[in-house]
């Protein structure tokens, strides 16, 4: 069905990266999620009214609140498709983590109010809750309700994957923790008509209630590192270091930094080592061509810093290699980059940046302590002048 519908109403739906075609995928999704809703608390509401059932009824009232969220992705993914402007001048995509951060918030908002309305009613402090009559009509639209709030849940999935937009991912979670939700209360609700044991209603909310705080939590969690900033993943590190490795000229690559503002928008930079001898007009030309391949190729803006090397030097590389050497016999198998010697009349400085990866158990200034300790040791008149960079 999902491919159905995005085949029928997706013009050229392959194409995910396109800014058009995922704002379609985002419009569907939101359009489907606020149709079924709409149909779900229409009948609940019509059904609870005829047989006179209170569970029935807030079970529709529910299906509204969904709605509003599939309205909160709808708003979401008009707002981030809007261009850059003066004021967002990296434009507008990270809105689709705010409707997901508002989305997780209505989930635990959901679930806290059924815990604390659960957990009253066992230790005796709630109003007597009125148990759903289970009646052969109950039972369809029950699950009637089951299998299409799990269907759509799958369905979001599916296009939350196939565009990685974390808010209709979030509707996703939302939509399968109310089919889980709706199973609970319909199999408890069986089972307290044959043995009136009516303390099984609030255990049940108990345990749907940390289910959907639960998801709720994951929700906020990730969009909260994706809205702090994350590192990339290693797909598009790897990426990117393939197609720098095309380019012989280019020797080496550090500081690479990429920046999310929001699904499939990237920012990246790094430094490009070249050959200092080499033609600054020909060099500059490799670069720019490495970024406008890594533009067309993986749709990430891309500003490279040039860093002219020194290649040729028996003593600076034969000192290079003593200073790798060193630091691998003192246990910090580090890469090294941007490395030069000053070679003075007293002494000798290595200049050079150090990468420590984020898991280094060693603070910033032990390293450096240790790296110098380790050179002065065996060359007494080497001094360094470390930066440390991190991964």
């Amino acid at each position: 069905m999902t491919e159905f519908l995005t085949k029928l109403f997706i013009k050229n739906c392959d194409q995910t990266e396109n800014p058009t075609v995922r704002k379609k995928y985002g419009t569907l999704s939101s359009i489907v999620g606020i149709v079924v809703n709409f149909i779900l608390s229409g009948m609940k509401i019509i059904i609870g009214i005829l047989a006179s059932s209170v569970a029935i009824i807030a079970d529709g009232l529910n299906n509204l609140s969904d709605a509003g969220s599939s309205v909160v992705t709808f708003v979401s993914f008009k707002i981030s498709n809007k261009p850059a402007d003066k004021g967002h001048p990296f434009g507008h995509a990270r809105m689709e983590y705010v409707a997901s951060m508002i989305v997780s918030f209505l989930i635990l908002f959901v679930g806290t109010e059924l815990l604390i309305d659960s957990a009253k009613t066992i230790i005796g402090l709630g109003e007597p809750q009125e148990i759903m009559v289970i009646s052969p009509v109950t039972i369809i639209i029950l699950s009637v309700s089951i299998l299409l709030k799990l269907w759509l849940g799958l369905f979001y999935n599916k296009i939350g994957k196939k565009i990685a937009s974390g808010v209709i991912r979030a509707t996703a979670t939302d939509s399968i923790t109310d089919s889980i939700s709706t199973v609970a209360v319909l199999a408890s609700s069986i089972i307290i008509k044959y043995t009136e044991w009516y303390m099984l209603d609030a255990i049940v909310g108990i345990a749907v209630s940390v289910i959907i705080i639960v998801a709720g939590m994951k929700i906020l969690l990730d969009t909260k590192n994706k809205l702090l900033g994350e590192a990339p993943i290693e797909e598009t590190v790897n990426s990117i270091r393939s197609i720098v490795a095309k380019y012989p000229d280019i020797i080496g690559m550090h500081d690479l930094i990429v920046h999310n503002y929001g699904p499939n928008n990237f920012i990246a930079s790094f430094h490009a080592e070249v050959d200092g001898k080499g033609d600054i007009y020909y060099l500059h030309d490799v670069i720019d061509n490495v970024e406008r391949e890594i533009k067309d190729v993986l749709s990430i803006a891309c500003t490279i810093h040039m860093d002219p090397i020194i290649t040729d030097d028996e003593e600076i590389n034969e000192l290079k290699k003593f200073l790798l050497t060193t630091m691998k016999e003192e246990g910090l198998d580090l890469s090294v980059h941007d490395f030069r010697v000053v070679i003075g009349n007293t002494h000798t400085n290595l200049i050079f940046d150090v990468v420590v990866p984020f898991e280094y158990k060693i603070s910033d200034s032990e390293a450096k302590n240790k790296i110098e300790s380790a050179v002065s040791k065996r060359k007494s008149d080497c001094y360094c002048v470390i930066t440390i960079d991190r991964e």
